[in-house]
């Protein structure tokens, strides 16, 4: 398995540009239809994480290897990939279609406040892959469509409205296929991550200035689940190749640049709340995690 492909690589890697706005925001979104992908990237995908969700619609016969499995797909598939699972998808044909966006989790946990990982296709264990038929392949397409369109207008809120297409592609496969059938840990391993991850996501949202953000260390989650931290901690890097320590300020950070944004909060209140005795650590904390000041995330 490849090392994990950050947004940056891919955009190097496969298409040989950058955009402008991917280092101004932790959060970033883009689309693409397959076919014009196509003419850029001809090199087969690398079994690996990405730092980043992806979301396709795919027409055609393929395997997508995903976590320890190798699934065929024939016809039309909508497929959903997160950073936390390796995969790679190999084409059976050449005449392949579709679409597909990417995306970090902060575009939505900047604004919505929400845990990509409570729905179940992107839970670690989660199964991925939606068969369509003619119908919903035409909705499902129409949805991709109005999105390109999207992506390129001056509309102000034009994200807000594209974070509303990718939770109507959410809902829409979840209503495609029983849920009961996606929560299946495939190893002890997979089951302690995705308690972990449980643990970490119910200290947020920090909804007041006197809520205590207080589950900080590998150690404290490690106590909390009954287990040794050495144990935690291998057994979140063999799941979703990153330490402990990163999942947490991922998610401390993405909460931060939520509250900078969307509260009134000074920076004092901001850096209680999060567990930080002084300010002056928050700050360093956070431009460590951006390589920008907090005062940069504040809506003027």
């Amino acid at each position: 398995m490849g090392p994990t492909e950050t947004m940056e690589d891919f955009y190097k890697n496969k298409l040989n540009w950058l955009p402008e706005n991917l280092g101004q925001d932790i959060g970033h979104f883009n689309i693409f239809r397959k076919e014009d992908f196509q003419k850029h990237h001809k090199a087969p995908l690398k079994y690996s994480r990405r730092d980043f969700y992806k979301i396709s619609l795919f027409r055609g016969k393929a395997i997508y290897h995903y976590a320890d499995k190798s699934i065929e797909v024939d016809g039309t598939s909508l497929l959903f990939f997160n950073p936390q699972v390796p995969y790679t998808i190999e084409a059976l044909t050449d005449e392949g279609t579709g679409y597909f966006c990417i995306f970090k989790e902060s575009f939505f946990t900047e604004m919505l406040r929400s845990n990509m990982h409570d729905l179940p296709m992107f839970a670690v264990s989660g199964r991925p892959s939606y068969s369509l038929n003619n119908v919903q392949q035409e909705y499902v397409s129409a949805v991709f469509e109005k999105m390109l369109d999207e992506i390129k207008s001056d509309y102000k809120f034009k994200y807000d409205l594209l974070r509303n297409y990718v939770t109507e592609l959410i809902h829409y496969a979840l209503k495609v296929s029983p849920i009961e059938t996606l929560y299946q840990h495939t190893d002890a391993n997979s089951r302690l991550t995705s308690v972990f991850t449980e643990l970490l996501e119910r200290q947020f949202p920090i909804e007041s200035p006197s809520q205590r953000f207080t589950l900080r260390s590998a150690k404290d989650y490690a106590e909390q689940l009954a287990v040794h931290v050495n144990h935690l901690n291998r057994a979140i890097r063999q799941t979703t190749g990153k330490t402990t320590t990163a999942h947490i300020f991922e998610r401390l950070t993405g909460e931060a640049i939520a509250l900078l944004k969307h509260t009134n909060w000074n920076i004092s209140e901001i850096s209680y709340c999060l567990g930080f005795d002084e300010p002056a650590h928050f700050n360093n904390f956070f431009k460590k995690q951006t390589s920008n000041t907090p005062s940069i995330y504040r809506v003027v």
